[in-house]
């Protein structure tokens, strides 16, 4: 059976399906959906693929999921050959795996969307972002940062709930991360560079999914300096 991943590589939870993919040499078609062009929206998408209209979404066979932490679940257990750590056999081990991505969604992410999204997305794209609404984001995102920082980092450990080597939640939650690359340089450094156990944790990641990391997020950089000349012309308009 072909596996196929619709997604965008702007998206956070489409680049961690694909470091998973290819870290763990899955076959697979990589489907582009261009999140920019509305491509998520067509009729036909949500017929075919993903009846919700977002991505990341795969095909396998007959089978269709969507959900990205649903998603990195399926893969990791209807593959032979992935190793264990990605999402243990042992049911407590595996329980702490899903307790990391249950808080994902309304913490970190949360936090993340709501404050990138009033900041650089809206106005890039001719909306008025909320000054409001990006504070209370900034607001969630640094207690979600402290409370990985301090909680979900733990002991010595180099990755999420005290483990050796990267789980699925590892992926979820560094990609979320990343997209902080998108924004300002200065709030990124604002933000994330006082959690220095933060930026160690990216880098064993980036090191345990090497050359993977790096080559579905070189898309971060060109992208940041696109929206930021977005951002710009957007301001200029407006005045």
């Amino acid at each position: 059976m072909e596996l196929k991943v619709y997604c965008d590589r702007m998206s956070q939870p489409s680049r961690a399906i694909l470091i998973f993919c290819k870290t763990n040499g899955l076959e697979f078609e990589e489907v582009k959906i261009e999140i920019g062009k509305g491509q998520h929206r067509s009729p036909e998408y949500a017929a075919e693929v993903n009846p919700m209209k977002q991505v990341p979404a795969i095909v396998h066979g007959d089978f269709k999921l969507f959900e990205s932490h649903a998603i990195l679940i399926y893969l990791a257990s209807a593959f032979p050959g992935v190793a264990d750590h990605w999402y243990p056999a042992d049911v407590r081990k595996r329980a702490k795996v899903h307790s990391v991505l249950d808080w994902h969604h309304s913490n970190l992410r949360r936090g993340s969307v709501g404050f990138l999204f009033n900041t650089v997305f809206a106005i890039a794209f001719g909306m008025h972002g909320d000054p409001k609404a990006a504070a209370e984001g900034e607001k969630l995102l640094l207690a979600s940062l402290a409370t990985i920082e301090t909680f979900w980092l733990q002991r010595d450990a180099p990755f999420l709930v005290g483990n050796s080597k990267p789980t699925i939640a590892d992926l979820a939650l560094v990609c979320e991360v990343m997209q902080l690359e998108m924004g300002d340089e200065n709030d990124r450094q604002r933000i994330l560079g006082p959690h220095k156990k933060i930026l160690k944790w990216i880098e064993d990641v980036k090191s345990a999914t090497a050359p993977h990391f790096e080559e579905i997020n070189t898309i971060l950089h060109p992208a940041r300096e696109r929206l930021k000349q977005l951002k710009a012309e957007a301001t200029e308009k407006s005045e």
